[in-house]
């Protein structure tokens, strides 16, 4: 029993609104891909060993959803007094590239310090969980979306496969990258920097496929923007691109622009993918591509300047809790994710709009 006021984090829960009546669903739907974001799988993994088994707990009625909101409970079984201990030993330091200082601004003393609270990628551990109820509505669409990592440290994936074999050739390594020589390289390196006492970061790419024509709005709710917004709430993404990204700083307006075509259908298709899948911060219906910036893990095992706030006077800290030697791998079903949704909340806007024109959409 968990005295008033002592609980260090029992459990994670979620709400999932707006899901579907009538969808068959179960706890092996969601845990497919919990288990993949799930720690302590792999040397690149944070050693913390969590079963991350989920339980929906409302929003079910025999097997099939009610169309009331998909409640969901995850309990923490790896954190014990000596986990505790070492953030409650440290909970007065600012610990570089986490969020204390600025939690000291808006929390005061109050503020979660074990684990990091609600800075810590615990959290998304439930993202994945709303996201995997996300992808299960994309599927009956004929949606999919699927991340894997294109770099880490310089070391950049060149033989990418086609879509459909994309995630099969991803999962082959314990990094998630389809070119197995590139993954090779950077597992090796990885390792390196992890007996360093140091993390590494790189960039994962995400591609939705099977996406229709006309999802986003053409101002403010920008399909790429409400995008944007999903994955940089991510705490370790710091850039973002979609397409060519930054590329098209370099480019000719005649480079950079899409030419469209008619297909063997008489469908409208473009020759290139610049723009990423989206004009006008609308779907054209090509791939959406995106690629982010993962920074390293900020916890490393080398001695950092910092400060105490409690004596508000500087100090070394040399942090001993937990870690992944990088977030590449676990990362990628939480950008799976938060893209999925996105795109789910896109479709039931676009939907319901579309319901009510009266007019006759010879193009879609």
């Amino acid at each position: 029993m968990t005295a008033c006021g002592e609980s260090y984090g029992d459990a994670l829960l979620c709400i999932v609104d707006g899901v579907p009546a009538g969808m068959e669903l179960c706890d092996a739907d969601i845990q497919h891909d919990l288990d993949r974001r799930r720690p302590g799988q792999t040397p690149l993994d944070s050693p913390r060993m969590e079963t991350d088994q989920v339980h929906i707990v409302s929003g079910m009625l025999e097997g099939k959803t009610t169309g009331a909101p998909v409640g969901m409970i995850i309990y923490n079984v790896d954190r014990h007094d000596i986990h505790v201990q070492q953030y409650r030993d440290v909970k007065d330091l600012i610990r570089p590239g986490h969020a204390e200082y600025t939690f000291f601004i808006k929390y005061g003393d109050y503020a979660d310090w074990c684990g990091a609270g609600r800075a810590s990628g615990r959290e998304t551990c439930m993202r994945v969980a709303a996201g995997a109820l996300a992808k299960k509505i994309l599927a009956t669409e004929g949606i999919q979306v699927v991340g894997y990592t294109k770099a880490c440290m310089g070391i950049e994936a060149k033989n990418i496969p086609p879509f459909e074999k994309l995630e099969s050739e991803a999962r082959k390594n314990m990094i998630i990258c389809p070119d197995q020589e590139a993954a090779e390289k950077m597992i090796a390196r990885v390792l390196e920097i992890k007996d360093e006492g140091e993390t590494a970061g790189g960039t994962v790419e995400i591609i939705a496929h099977g996406v229709p024509a006309g999802l986003g709005e053409p101002v403010f709710d920008k399909l790429n923007a409400c995008l944007a917004h999903a994955l940089m709430s991510i705490g370790a993404v710091k850039g973002l691109e979609f397409g060519a990204g930054f590329k098209v700083a370099q480019m000719k307006g005649s480079e950079s622009n899409d030419f469209p075509y008619l297909d063997e259908n008489g469908k409208v298709r473009f020759k290139t993918n610049n723009s990423g899948g989206f004009l006008g911060g609308i779907s054209n219906g090509e791939d959406l591509v995106m690629r982010m910036a993962v920074k390293p893990t900020p916890t490393v095992s080398v001695e950092q300047p910092s400060i105490d706030m409690e004596k508000m006077k500087e100090s070394p800290l040399g942090a001993i809790t937990r870690r992944d030697p990088t977030l590449l791998s676990r990362i990628i079903p939480v950008a799976e994710s938060m893209v999925a949704m996105t795109l789910v909340d896109h479709l039931m806007m676009w939907r319901g709009y579309d319901s009510l024109q009266k007019f006759e959409h010879k193009w879609k």
